[in-house]
């Protein structure tokens, strides 16, 4: 046996005998790399469609000076990366929001942190594959209608999820596929642009080219900053694979870092390159010109460059599509592994031959198809549905990144591979700070008529109540002996993890 075998061999003892000690034994297999790890948060951040999705409204609302929304979100969901780093290093179990949430605080606010996080995932991974119909319309030449959309939405979800049940490993490999992909071509996109379709200088970066000029342009800016909020989420499905990676405690605070360093400059960089690419500010602002990437990329590749942008683009959405649907499945299967959902029976079935959990992964693809057959009924449905997806999601890292300053504050010194040492605490406030700052950006009242001003806020007020209903009326956090609340040192063991899950 090689050394190399040996040594592998021993660190999948090292990550079975540390995960048996916070009371799993995982049936997944650890086929994952560190760069396959990062792979799978790049393709879930996916600067391209990020970018390409909100750079109209964003450069409307804010003109090129909102280039820097991008840098601030970078900054602040770095800080967050670290503490989340600090506590999949310590308890590496596949879920990644929910069981973190259950060790730093209890069964009852992991329950509740899961679900909002739950929903929000299901809805963006609708909203992700819905996205992706117009640019199938772009390659192919077919204007996508609703319906239209609709399949090609419904047919990206099923592909992905034959691909998922394929196991970590050849899902290992599509998302790096795509990371490379995109990687690549964000490079060549981007350089092209600056090389050929340059009409402006740097100094535009520092102005607001007219935008927000009827008021003040904070509000302008913090509309316009909605580009950055929606970019940099993705780095914590490293950790919802925690059972599936090699070192684990190492490796996944390595790759969620990656996640941000190498998805913010290329996120920078190809916003920058589209920027100074625009032909006129002023049509943007006007609404004269709604769709000023199209209008680039095709002043600058032309018919058949454009369709080559474009199927680039749509490996994009697919392999975020991938990664979507890799994390919420395995968001499904930790909850039901604890007894914590209604077909916990079901959904925590294994395949051992593909060692996937398959009905998990198929409500990860039923669910997002539901919600884009709801869209059928009104045009502006979806984005009524996926309305508070991100800001959701950002609720879900907030009451993570607030258990864990909850838990500092109570004793818990993190003492996984992976430490932020005495900058814990301080890093740990301002992660908070950014997450409600970014929040509150989010859900705040915009638009025309009432409906759309309190959207976001409206919808998660519906997922908060309902989940709250749910918490209190069948008191799902009950129904599991699973270690809740251990990240915080007591001088007396509590009865169960069970009571300390109802005091929590």
């Amino acid at each position: 046996m090689s050394n190399s075998s040996i040594g592998a061999t021993h660190e999948h003892d090292e990550d079975g005998a540390h995960l048996a000690s916070l009371g799993y034994k995982s049936d997944f297999k650890r086929d994952m790399s560190l760069w396959g790890n990062f792979a799978l948060g790049f393709t879930y951040l996916s600067p391209v469609v990020g970018v390409y999705s909100l750079f109209a409204s964003s450069l409307g609302a804010g003109g090129p000076a909102m280039i820097w929304a991008v840098v601030i979100a970078a900054v602040g969901q770095l800080l967050v990366a670290t503490v989340f780093g600090e506590v999949v290093s310590q308890f590496p179990v596949a879920g990644g929001i929910y069981p973190w949430a259950r060790r730093l605080w209890g069964a009852r606010w992991a329950w509740m942190t899961g679900w909002v996080y739950m929903l929000a995932l299901i809805a963006t991974i609708a909203s992700v594959s819905y996205g992706a119909g117009a640019f199938f319309g772009m390659l192919f030449g077919f204007t996508a209608g609703t319906k239209t959309t609709v399949l090609c939405a419904i047919a990206l979800i099923l592909i992905v999820a034959v691909i998922n049940m394929g196991g970590t490993r050849l899902m290992a490999k599509i998302a790096f596929f795509g990371f490379v992909a995109e990687l690549v071509g964000a490079v060549a996109v981007g350089g092209w642009l600056l090389l050929t379709e340059r009409h402006h200088n740097l100094s535009v970066l520092f102005h607001s080219e007219g935008a927000g000029s009827g008021g003040s342009y904070f509000s302008a800016f913090a509309a316009a900053a909605l580009i950055g909020f929606y970019l940099y989420y993705g780095f914590e499905a490293c950790g919802d694979v925690a059972e599936e990676v090699v070192d684990p405690g190492r490796q996944i605070p390595k790759a969620m870092r990656m996640t941000i360093y190498i998805g913010g400059v290329a996120s920078f960089f190809i916003t920058l390159a589209l920027v100074l690419a625009v032909p006129s500010f002023g049509d943007v602002i006007a609404g004269k010109d709604a769709d000023p990437v199209t209008t680039v990329l095709k002043d600058a590749f032309g018919t058949v460059g454009f369709r080559v942008v474009i199927a680039i683009v749509l490996i994009s959405f697919f392999s975020c599509v991938v990664s979507l649907q890799a994390a919420a499945s395995r968001l499904v299967y930790a909850y039901a592994r604890d007894d914590m959902m209604p077909g916990s029976a079901i959904f925590k079935q294994f395949s051992a031959k593909r060692a996937v959990p398959p009905y998990a992964l198929a409500l990860a693809a039923a669910l997002p198809i539901v919600i884009i057959l709801i869209s059928l009924s009104s045009d502006n449905a979806l984005t009524r549905i996926v309305s508070f997806a991100s800001v959701g999601i950002y609720l879900g890292f907030m009451m993570v990144v607030l258990a864990a300053l909850r838990a500092r504050l109570k004793g818990w010194k993190p003492s996984g591979k992976f430490s932020l040492g005495q900058w814990g605490l301080v890093i740990n406030v301002v992660a908070l700070v950014y997450q409600l700052a970014a929040a509150t950006d989010m859900a705040w009242p915009r638009g025309d008529k009432w409906y759309d001003r309190y959207l976001v806020l409206l919808s998660l007020a519906v997922i908060l109540g309902v989940g709250l209903l749910y918490l209190f009326g069948a008191r799902p956090h009950l129904r599991s002996d699973s270690a809740a609340g251990d990240a915080i040192p007591t001088s007396a063991p509590l009865t169960s993890p069970a009571i300390e899950g109802e005091i929590a």
